[in-house]
Formats: C-alpha cells, structure tokens, sequence
C-alpha cells in the first residue's frame, strides 16, 4: 500500500497523473463568469429585487405580532408574548366558520364562471372572421376592467333597485314576477350578485391572455384539419383547446393559490348591514376584528392563516397538475 501510494506520488510529480477538476469548484467558477459576463442585466434587475424584497419579503417580520398581544405604544422587545392563543381564540370563534364559508362559497363560484366564460369567450372571439367587429367586441368587453368596484357597485345597486332599476322593471314586463324584489338586501342572492358582477368586470380582460395563447397556435393545423373536414366546433375542441392548455393550466393553478384569498373590495361596496353574514369575507374580517376594533395580533392571526392556506392550495394544486397533466409554475 505504502509502494503505491509513493508510485502514484511520483506519478503527479512527473506529470503523469491526469487530475480530475472538482465539479463543484468548476460550476461556481461557471455562475461567476455568467455574472459577470451579464453584469448589466443583473443591474436592471436590481431595482425590482430590492422591491420586491421590500414590499413582500420583509412585511413578514409583521407576522411576530400574531404571537404577541401587540400594543402599538410598545416596542418590539415590549410587547407581551402570547403562544399560540390568538389561533385558539380564532378557530374558537364560530363568527370566523361563518366568515370561511362566505369566503369559499364565493371564490368556488367565482373560479368557475370566472374561469371558464373567459376561456369560452376567447375561444368564440378567436372564431369570429370580421376584424372590425372583433376588434370591437374585444374593446368593449375589457373596459369594465378599468372601473372602479365604487362605480361598480353604483351601477349594480341600481341595476337591482326596486325603484327604477331595469332587472325589476324587465321581470315585471315579462310577468315573471308580480312585485320589484329586494335583490340587495336578501342574502341569499349576494354570492350570485357578486359572481355576476366579477365575472361582467374581468371576462374581457381576463381572456386577453388566452387570446394571445391562441394566437400563438400554428395556422397550419386549422388548414389540415379543414381538409380532413372538421367544422369550426371540432377544430376548437380539438386544435384551439388543447394548444392553449399550457396556459389553462398555469393560471388554474394560481387561480387555486387565490382560493381563500379573494380580497375584500367587490364584498365590501355591495355589502349592506341586512347581509352582512353572508358578504363578510376573511379579509374583511381581519379589518374589522383586526384594525376597527383594535386586536391587531388577532387580525394578523386571520391574515397569517389566510397566507398559510393560500400557499398549501399552491403547492397541492401544482403537485396534482404536475402529476396528471404534466404542467406545473414551479
């Protein structure tokens, strides 16, 4: 052992033994040279990081305070530690089952018809043949998006009115109903009342990325298929769907991480004390359990479990995508 070990000694010192690199000190040697070969690149990107960084990594220090029984007058290594009782007191409050059920009822309903109608309407829009007219039609459908939810629910609250509004006075043209019902103070329309307008708002502007999805698709396979002599129903189900489902896919799974997380603007403006259980939303619950009363460690508690479950729905919906589909953000 000892006259090999010597022999191979001698060996390196002649030169006769070949080295093998290190591939680990070969790939940092790899990433340095990118950067520096794209140093100005990184320099662009700079900014947003640091934005970034600023505006969503570092707000996170603020979850400490669902710890605490936080005191605005108080610094940080003031403040009274709490454990885990702001979570207890939560998932102990039968206001916050409530609340949970309003959130998921609407972000179900808002996921499906405001997830498929866009994919429907550009998938028609694509298949229209005059320019102008769709053009037109495109235009119209994403200026909603521009609204404001307060002009929004202007509009809506009149729209329903029992005074004047134009829903009451077509049902009663139509003889479908007898007298103006009070579409906005019976909570059992609310969930359907804000789904519709959600979905008027956003359908145009949400079916501008499938529309340049489409776009994308090669022109070639509608000629083929044309020949083969599909109609324009099968070349949809068959050419235009599956060449955008990369694209369905990736904003499905994303749409999914928003589940719980459906903000609160739309709830808030259409909202009235009369439906009130069934408008009240986890982020306007936080607001008004969380600042309007005063117990910003139990708010935070409510926007941390929010965070929490937003970020499993992620992972879950794109560990079953990846898994079935093949397609997968991460």
């Amino acid at each position: 052992m000892d006259r090999h070990m010597k022999t191979l000694s001698a060996q390196a010192d002649t030169g006769n033994v070949s080295v093998t690199p290190n591939p680990q000190k070969k790939r940092k040697k790899g990433f340095w040279r990118t950067v520096v070969r794209q140093r100005y690149l990184y320099l662009m990107s700079l900014p947003f990081v640091i934005w970034l960084f600023v505006f969503n990594y570092l707000p996170i220090w603020g979850w400490t305070m669902a710890f605490q029984n936080y005191k605005p007058s108080k610094s940080f290594f003031d403040q009274k530690w709490v454990g885990m009782k702001n979570f207890v007191d939560l998932f102990q409050d039968e206001r916050f089952y409530l609340v949970l059920r309003n959130t998921l009822a609407m972000s179900v309903l808002g996921l499906i018809a405001g997830f498929v109608i866009p994919i429907a309407f550009a998938v028609f829009l694509n298949e229209m043949r005059g320019k102008f007219f769709k053009r037109t039609v495109q235009t119209i459908s994403y200026l909603p998006h521009f609204v404001s939810w307060v002009v929004v629910a202007g509009i809506i609250t009149k729209m329903l009115s029992m005074d004047g509004g134009i829903v009451n006075e077509i049902l009663l043209a139509l003889h479908i109903i007898e007298e103006p019902i009070q579409f906005m103070a019976q909570g059992k329309w609310f969930w359907g009342i804000v789904t519709v307008s959600d979905v008027w708002k956003e359908t145009g502007w949400n079916a501008i990325i499938y529309l340049a999805a489409i776009a994308g698709i090669d022109r070639e396979l509608y000629e083929a298929a044309r020949v083969d002599g599909a109609g324009r129903f099968r070349q949809m189900w068959n050419i235009t769907l599956p060449g955008i489902r990369t694209t369905i896919s990736v904003l499905l799974i994303m749409s999914i991480g928003h589940l719980i997380g459906i903000g609160f603007e739309k709830q808030f403006q259409l909202s009235n004390s009369l439906v009130t259980d069934y408008s009240e939303v986890l982020d306007l619950y936080a607001l008004n359990y969380g600042i309007n009363i005063g117990r910003f460690s139990y708010g935070t508690a409510i926007s941390m479990f929010t965070s929490v479950v937003s970020i499993i729905l992620l992972l879950t919906a794109n560990g079953i995508m990846k898994k079935t589909t093949k397609e997968s953000i991460m």
